[in-house]
């Protein structure tokens, strides 16, 4: 036998009443002998006797009305294996976490690992519970299971909250999923949550969770929260050595729902402090900060523009990495000298490498005859304009150059000699030349095909409207890649890796005498840009988010990865990170080539503003859902089920009635 409210059971104590009492009425009293009754020494024994039975029994009968009126409050059941489960409803539960960057304003996600451990001590040992901690992803699920220890270790092993964005729906459905496979009826989903108001899907709106499943929302959020926000910092990412002073903007702004009217912002360099400024918020909670900052020497410079002033860390740094770019070594082999401009082969060429006021490139032009191995060796790429008449040596000293990394240009033009050039540079040219094709009168030749997702190409947005009256024909070879073509599917640019270095192939001349190119604003960028992709490895994204992933397939060779995270070592299979935090990101391959790549926090995650638990309520409770009950009401309910076929305590109190009139008669008796 059980009982339903085992705390009634206390009240057996009362049954040692009737028995204290009579023990003190059976004290005796002193004696006194009066003549007058002398005659009640006479009475006989056995009436005594029975009198002392009565009494017994009456003690006997009150103790026992007291125990079956305490028995019938407790509630007894006799059918113990169905009164097992009348104590618990047992439930199948899920704990959605918020772990998104938010959660680290102030205690929040204390708050919230704390609730989440006080759910759990809510519950028992036959309610199955599951977890998913989340911020815009699933960062961590646990389907259903009865082991609560095993969910309470995981809840405390997170120490702290990560820096991922916010997303609700996606993770309620996901509970919502988990649920499905429940075994029991009462199902519930607690978001434990500061419920930020940017993590709403309003494309999600139409969802709702399945029929029967309840919906708890437990908010962390606090009512006041004091946020300064790096919104936006401007700063170049790649400069050219010997730049002018560059200036750095950084724009703060106030997030909370408490303004602030001023921040303090600092710009570091390579961890050095540069420059420190106070910045009013009075008038519009928005200001900016300039700093002015030089970058002297070549190579990746980090930087990191911080502001204080505020209750959250999370949003109060911006990094950055700046590129400072040495100049490159061109060398122009003019194959076609002249002393009037307009007829001289590199004239335009040049022009378009040394114009501008700043250039990103030392140029060093020569003619063919000058053309030695010790010159090619202190460049960077030459460019071979229409030259022809190479001897021996100088060809094989273009070969080895090539071989051991050098990069070059051909432009061949009238002078050159197709056989001669197919024999001596067979080994490192992209293709080989065929037939001078010329137009016919009064026509031309166009740009038809072109590679747009090559880097010489990508960033050439406009079309291509230059004419052509004369090109080589060109065979490419199997190695090499076409990245232009003409209208009449001849290759107008090929280019091939050879050993180290890397060669491009131009159909036609870099002057005005096969074309009117030089003539295009297509031109001078087209030259960098090739010359660019010659020399510089490809210019790799360096700016990211969290949550975004770092693609370093361009690179080649295996990469030694510090950043805040510790050291790995990651092979060409699988070059491509996942960035978790903020900071710096920086690589070196097996082959010293260095690369760093700056990850900033999310910035919506930097408005703080919050919802309430029951707007969430209202877009996924399902109409079909009955309204919440409590655990104690349903367990009520539970127990009056199971209590209503047996009825025990009633007879109990149809017995105390019986006894409670058997006391009355006896009673009478005894003391008549």
């Amino acid at each position: 036998m059980v009982f339903l409210s085992p705390i009634f059971l206390l009240g057996l104590f009362a049954a040692l009443i009737p028995i204290v009492i009579h023990l003190i009425r059976k004290e005796k009293p002193p004696k006194l002998m009066f003549g007058t009754i002398r005659f009640l020494k006479k009475t006989s024994k056995k009436l005594i006797l029975f009198q002392h039975i009565q009494q017994w029994l009456l003690l006997l009968l009150r103790a026992s009305l007291i125990a079956l009126l305490v028995f019938a409050f407790a509630r007894p059941l006799i059918n113990q294996s169905v009164a097992r489960l009348v104590d618990v409803d047992p439930a199948s539960v899920i704990i959605v976490l918020d772990n998104s960057m938010s959660m680290q304003y102030g205690q929040r996600f204390e708050t919230a690992r704390a609730e989440a451990l006080d759910i759990l001590d809510d519950l028992d040992q036959s309610d199955e519970v599951g977890l998913i901690v989340f911020s815009d992803g699933v960062e961590q699920v646990q389907e259903l299971t009865t082991d609560l220890e095993s969910i309470r270790s995981q809840i405390s092993n997170i120490e702290q909250a990560g820096f991922g964005g916010t997303l609700f729906m996606p993770n309620l459905r996901l509970a919502d999923q988990l649920l499905s496979d429940s075994q029991f009826d009462n199902r519930s989903v607690y978001l434990i949550s500061d419920f930020q108001a940017a993590g709403l899907d309003e494309a999600e709106a139409d969802w709702n969770l399945a029929p029967g499943i309840a919906f708890r929302g437990v908010n962390v959020a606090q009512p006041e929260s004091r946020n300064l926000a790096l919104t936006d910092v401007r700063a170049p990412d790649r400069l050219l050595e010997g730049a002018a002073e560059q200036q750095i903007l950084a724009r703060v702004r106030s997030t909370g729902s408490v303004y602030l009217d001023q921040s303090e912002v600092s710009l570091y360099i390579d961890d050095a402090l540069v420059d420190r400024q106070r910045v009013d918020l009075s008038d519009s909670s928005e200001g900016v900060a300039t700093f002015t900052a030089s970058f002297e020497t070549p190579g990746i410079h980090r930087a990191r523009v911080s502001v204080s002033g505020d209750e959250f860390d999370a949003d109060n740094h911006y990094y950055l990495t700046i590129v400072v770019a040495p100049r490159i070594n061109v060398l122009v082999v003019n194959g076609e000298a002249s002393d009037n401009w307009y007829d001289d082969e590199g004239h335009w060429f040049g022009l378009a490498v040394s114009s501008a006021v700043i250039s990103p490139f030392n140029l060093l032009s020569i003619e063919p005859n000058e053309l030695t191995s010790e010159i090619l060796q202190e460049h960077d790429v030459a460019a071979l304009l229409n030259v022809s008449g190479l001897s021996n040596t100088q060809a094989a000293a273009l070969n080895d150059y090539v071989m051991e990394g050098g990069s070059l240009l051909i432009a061949p033009g009238d002078r050159v000699d197709a056989q001669q050039f197919n024999q001596q540079l067979a080994s490192i040219t992209p293709a080989i030349l065929g037939d001078a094709t010329e137009a016919y009168i009064d026509d031309y030749h166009v740009i038809a095909e072109m590679d747009r997702r090559h880097p010489i190409l990508r960033p050439l947005t406009n079309d291509w409207t230059a004419r052509f009256n004369r090109h080589w024909q060109l065979i490419p070879n199997e190695n090499s890649e076409v990245l232009m073509q003409f209208d009449n599917r001849s290759p107008a640019l090929v280019q091939m890796d050879a050993g180290e270095g890397r060669v491009i192939l131009f159909a036609s001349t870099m002057d005005l005498e096969w074309n009117n190119l030089a003539l295009q604003g297509m031109y001078l960028p087209f030259v960098h840009e090739t010359l660019r992709f010659l020399v510089e490895p490809e210019i790799l994204q360096t700016s990211f988010q969290i949550g975004d992933p770092i693609n370093l397939t361009s690179s080649n060779g295996e990469y030694s990865l510090s950043n805040v995270m510790g050291t790995d070592t990651v092979s060409l299979d699988s070059m491509t990170l996942t960035a978790e935090r903020p900071g710096i990101i920086e690589t070196e391959s097996v082959s010293g080539e260095l690369m760093a790549f700056a990850v900033n926090a999310l910035p919506v995650e930097s408005n703080l503003t919050s919802v309430a638990p029951e707007t969430i309520n209202d877009l996924i409770i399902n109409p079909e859902t009955s309204p919440v009950q409590s655990r104690e009401v349903r367990t009520a309910q539970i127990v009056a089920d199971l209590e209503r076929p047996q009825r025990v305590w009633w007879w109990i109190l149809l017995l105390v009635i019986v006894l409670l009139l058997t006391e009355a008669k006896i009673a009478n008796q005894t003391y008549r």
